[in-house]
């Protein structure tokens, strides 16, 4: 069973800017290639930052409104960007950026804490040859049912190949795997299942294997074993 990473999803025609481009050039890429962001990079395709909608709708959002005289460090810094004309003072930096074999689980993972939309993607050495977005991540959910069954039943094997009697039957529908039979242990059922769900595209595993030994039960009766 092959992961999906960044690069499965990606997108690669990625429109950038440099830190010179002036606010109206960004607005206008913006709505020309219906994107909510654009990296900045330098002459090396380094990502130097990005800039997304909400960068850019500070200035409106302040616009002729009073400067109290407390305000948090966030506001701070959005009043200093509603004050930008270029890219390079108006982007968000540094940026959070990811490798493209990075797996797409780590970059949803990433993006939520990070609080992001999407993400730059670069090679080893630095340069921008992607981005990815939420939208993106999505993607793995968009595969046929035959090619998650497929998947499914290699997690199976995968799991089942050292045992001499089980047999598991494997259907997928609209993204749910059923898994039904039975084998020779109660952790070969656990594990069965947590690879299964690992498969991408997988909404969700109905598990109603049945096993023969619960090698749980014998866990939880084994003697401690005391230090002489």
């Amino acid at each position: 069973m092959r992961t999906w990473h960044v690069s499965d999803v990606m997108t690669r025609d990625v429109v950038a800017v440099g830190p010179d481009a002036s606010y109206r050039e960004l607005v206008a890429l913006m709505a020309a290639h219906r994107i909510n962001a654009l990296p900045v990079i330098d002459a090396g395709r380094r990502v130097l930052g990005v800039v997304s909608e909400s960068d850019l709708l500070h200035k409106i959002e302040y616009r002729g409104a009073a400067r109290p005289r407390w305000f948090e460090r966030r506001e701070r810094a959005a009043r200093r960007k509603a004050g930008g004309l270029t890219a390079g003072e108006l982007m968000t930096a540094p940026a959070e950026v990811v490798l493209p074999t990075t797996g797409i689980r780590t970059a949803a993972r990433r993006m939520d804490q990070t609080h992001v939309k999407q993400m730059p993607v670069e090679d080893p050495l630095g340069r921008l040859i992607g981005i990815v977005s939420r939208s993106d991540l999505l993607k793995e959910h968009l595969r046929p049912d035959a090619e998650i069954l497929a998947d499914a039943r290699a997690a199976v094997d995968e799991v089942t190949c050292a045992e001499n009697t089980c047999q598991v039957d494997v259907t997928v529908e609209r993204g749910v795997v059923t898994l039904t039979g039975r084998v020779e242990r109660r952790s070969t059922v656990a594990l069965t299942e947590r690879l299964v769900r690992l498969t991408p595209g997988v909404l969700d595993v109905d598990t109603r294997l049945e096993f023969g030994f619960d090698d749980h039960q014998l866990a939880r009766r084994a003697p401690a074993h005391i230090a002489g």
